[in-house]
């Protein structure tokens, strides 16, 4: 077990030390960290090279979509409201509410980035926020280390529910009061995150003065009615409910109690309603589409998902089929959005088409690292070395287990980008470890997600994302520097907290 262990470390160890130490380009390390783990697949874990190939193809493909397809459409949403003056637009609407940008980080990059996550996921709260961030001020990687930080909390309710769900499908555990306690497990972090928001934002501990207040608000908001949502209605609407309410409460707590100078207000363009909703159309109907195609509106869910195409990719045993929805996915539906919505602003349909053909052309180096990385997961997943990762932990740790319960899950998302895959690889993990120590398995295994929630700031996917977001390539080694000591932090916090009250 031990040497499977070892070997198994190997392409985490590579990437670690390849991002962050050797500060070599991702689309380098993660393609390179690819091939490590193939050759460990099919010599040190007897993985046949047919399978460890149709593997990797499947994590290509996986890469490829949802992922890299959602995550061109987010930017082709921003790169179209860039042109056509909606952001602007937006911008001194904001404005016109405060010009702080610590409170702005809370509506945009917590309340917003929080509500794309909790309705669309995929990279979408990362790569929206942080390009209107960029457009208010903010230095690129401080708005890249700020969105990923801001991208954690709100993913374990992300994509109406989806992670959460599934680690209730995987370990049969009832689904709302699953959901319940992991809104509790979650409750101190969401009030410490704004403040250190606040704090990267502006520079120090002493960036809370005068904003205290309002940064507390938007975090008990944001936790309050998420918790009350899990627990009396289930999964679906959490975040949602959560971060909507934490967009309404900092705004109101902005205008009440944080004025500004009359001559800053006065030096704001400002706008009509009606140029308001057509400068915001893109994101009003992104919201709309995915509410509409989500589970609470199962009918049309099940009429969009009709059309879905099954594809056997990979050849070994007890595989599912890789599905491609087509109707359904984000990508498909913020496409749509932003279509509809740059002819709103009066964008061509030729200029839109040159919009999105140049997105997509300023992404390939992203597209090569993400596709390399969930290869990568893939092949560690079906070579069996990341449950070797963690049957290890187990037996190192015994009755101390539910300590690193998180680390688990962290370790699951660092791998795979994913909360939902990282609660499919390691959820009856924890659930086993939770009935042999004799203890709360709702707890042990909501564990499991909260973890994940860590893993994903530091997910070279993540960096990928908000590196292509900022658009500057070459700087994802400096985003995860900096992300890398928030996220033990983190991990401390949960850990700690998450044991002491096991």
């Amino acid at each position: 077990m031990w040497i499977s262990f070892l070997l198994a470390l190997i392409p985490i160890i590579w990437l670690i030390y390849s991002l962050a130490i050797r500060k070599m380009p991702a689309i380098k390390a993660c393609s390179i960290g690819l091939l490590i783990t193939i050759v460990l697949a099919i010599l040190g874990f007897n993985l046949s090279i047919v399978d460890t190939l149709t593997g990797a193809l499947e994590g290509i493909l996986m890469g490829l979509w949802p992922i890299v397809y959602v995550i061109v459409a987010a930017l082709f949403t921003y790169n179209v409201s860039n042109y056509s003056g909606g952001i602007k637009i937006i911008q001194d609407t904001l404005s016109s509410i405060t010009i702080d940008q610590r409170i702005l980080v809370l509506i945009i990059a917590w309340g917003f980035g929080g509500f794309l996550e909790a309705i669309a996921g995929f990279g979408t709260a990362v790569a929206i926020p942080a390009g209107i961030l960029i457009g208010f001020g903010l230095n690129p990687i401080n708005a890249a280390v700020i969105c990923l930080i801001a991208n954690t909390t709100p993913t374990a309710f992300g994509a109406i529910g989806l992670p959460v769900i599934t680690l209730s499908d995987v370990t049969n555990l009832p689904v709302t009061p699953l959901s319940f306690v992991i809104t509790l497990q979650l409750a101190l972090l969401i009030i410490i995150i704004p403040f250190l928001l606040v704090i990267l934002t502006g520079g120090g501990v002493k960036a809370i003065k005068g904003v205290g207040l309002i940064t507390l608000m938007s975090g008990l908001s944001f936790s309050i009615p998420q918790i009350l949502v899990a627990k009396f209605v289930g999964p679906e609407l959490p975040a949602i409910v959560g971060s909507i309410c934490c967009i309404l409460t900092t705004v109101l707590m902005a205008k009440l109690y944080h004025h500004q100078d009359n001559d800053i207000k006065e030096n704001i363009e400002k706008h009509s309603a009606i140029e308001i909703l057509r400068a915001s159309s893109p994101f009003i109907l992104v919201f709309v589409f995915v509410v509409l195609a989500s589970s609470l509106f199962p009918n049309i869910q099940h009429l969009l998902g009709k059309v879905t195409s099954y594809i056997k990719v990979y050849t070994g045993k007890d595989t599912e089929l890789f599905k491609i929805n087509w109707l359904s996915s984000p990508g498909t539906l913020i496409l749509l959005a932003t279509f509809i919505g740059g002819l709103i602003q009066k964008v061509s349909f030729k200029k839109l088409g040159q919009i999105l053909k140049s997105t997509i052309f300023g992404l390939w180096k992203t597209l090569i690292t993400i596709c390399s990385i969930v290869a990568l997961a893939k092949v560690m997943g079906y070579a069996g070395m990341t449950s070797a990762i963690a049957a290890a932990l187990v037996v190192l740790m015994g009755p101390i287990y539910p300590l690193v319960a998180p680390l688990i899950g962290a370790l699951g998302t660092f791998i795979t980008g994913s909360d939902t895959s990282a609660n499919v690889l390691f959820g009856n993990l924890q659930l086993s470890s939770a009935k042999a120590l004799g203890v709360n398995s709702n707890w042990v295994v909501g564990s499991n997600m909260v973890g994940a929630t860590a893993g994903k700031m530091i997910s070279p996917q993540s960096i990928a994302v908000a590196s292509a977001a900022i658009g500057q390539d070459g700087s994802e080694s400096i985003i995860l520097k900096q992300v890398a000591k928030w996220c033990l932090l983190y991990l401390g916090i949960i850990c700690i907290f998450l044991y002491a009250w096991c």
